[in-house]
């Protein structure tokens, strides 16, 4: 089977695409390289935007996986148009050439955040989306766009992951387990912003998992599936980095607990991803904070701006704007 990624050389395809190479797939990226390239050299490369692509692009594949766009709240906010751009109307046109050229399946990258705001409840795939920030309500008409393109030929799988964080050869500390972590470790202090929030987590290793199962499913299976490691409150989670930091090292670290209002507060259930996907996450927050330990060798210089896809993202605007290299 022959998969093309998009967006494949991201912090997620560069721990996914291994995976699927030892499985025995043949897996070719197309991808701007805002990030460099950590992939394995047998992986065929095509440095292209995805608005450039043609049908006759695609036509030797069988699937083909979204990964691609603008990744979180911060981008989304500081560039709301580009953010309706790659995350809504990138993943709709790439589906619709992908379905004319023949490809039997199509995997999208969609998010927990199209939930909003939800008050103490279990969220499944059938309840109201009520997101009212730029990112989630993006992500939201992407998964919308490409799931009305189903048809008997053509299955579409919408992922709506949680926070997916742990380590990755394309390492980001702007993710909130990766983010306490570095501070701990940096700094000796873990922020939380509000302890009350809920928020589903995301191993990234859980998260090449589902992919996988995605890729692997009935070939007449679509829809959309929650996908989460597990459901924890922002102070819990500080409180699990904290204590696994703590275990390991021997070194104390301390809390800066704010009560700052957010109106991002979700969990979910991923019943439907079990039972008809077989996903069944292997991690928890303990487990990714020593994924992290593990490889600190590899990503301990904390204030690299490439950890930060913000910093990443002004700085290609800023040379956008100027034409020149931006200052570094």
């Amino acid at each position: 089977m022959r998969i093309l990624i998009a967006g494949g050389a991201g912090y997620i395809g560069s721990v996914l695409i291994p995976r699927l190479l030892d499985r025995g797939y043949k897996v070719d990226v197309v991808d701007l390289f805002w990030f460099g390239n950590h992939l394995p050299g047998n992986v065929g490369v095509l440095q292209k935007d995805i608005f450039d692509l043609q049908t006759d692009d695609l036509a030797s594949y069988d699937q083909v996986i979204f990964l691609a766009g603008l990744s979180n709240d911060p981008m989304a906010d500081f560039s709301p148009s580009k953010n309706f751009v790659f995350n809504a109307a990138a993943p709709a046109y790439l589906a619709y050439i992908a379905k004319k050229a023949k490809v039997k399946r199509y995997i999208y990258a969609s998010s927990c955040s199209v939930y909003g705001y939800t008050e103490n409840e279990l969220f499944d795939e059938d309840r109201p989306v009520s997101s009212a920030y730029p990112y989630g309500i993006s992500k939201l008409q992407g998964e919308r766009a490409v799931l009305q393109m189903i048809d008997s030929d053509f299955s579409v799988i919408a992922l709506r992951k949680g926070t997916v964080c742990g380590y990755s050869p394309r390492m980001r500390y702007d993710l909130i387990i990766n983010t306490m972590f570095k501070c701990a470790m940096q700094d000796g202090l873990i922020h939380v912003n509000n302890p009350g929030i809920w928020r589903p987590f995301l191993s990234i290793d859980d998260t090449a998992m589902a992919y996988t199962r995605a890729v692997e499913a009935h070939p007449s299976l679509s829809g959309i599936f929650n996908i989460a490691s597990g459901n924890h409150t922002v102070g819990e989670i500080a409180d699990l980095v904290k204590l696994a930091i703590e275990e390991h090292f021997g070194k104390k670290i301390a809390l800066d607990i704010q009560h700052i209002a957010d109106v991002r507060n979700y969990k979910v259930s991923i019943e439907r991803a079990e039972t008809v996907l077989s996903f069944h996450p292997h991690h928890s927050v303990k487990s990714i904070v020593r994924s992290l330990i593990d490889n600190i060798d590899k990503c301990s210089d904390w204030d690299n701006p490439a950890y930060y896809n913000i910093k990443v993202f002004k700085k290609i605007e800023t040379e956008s704007r100027t034409g020149a290299p931006a200052a570094r």
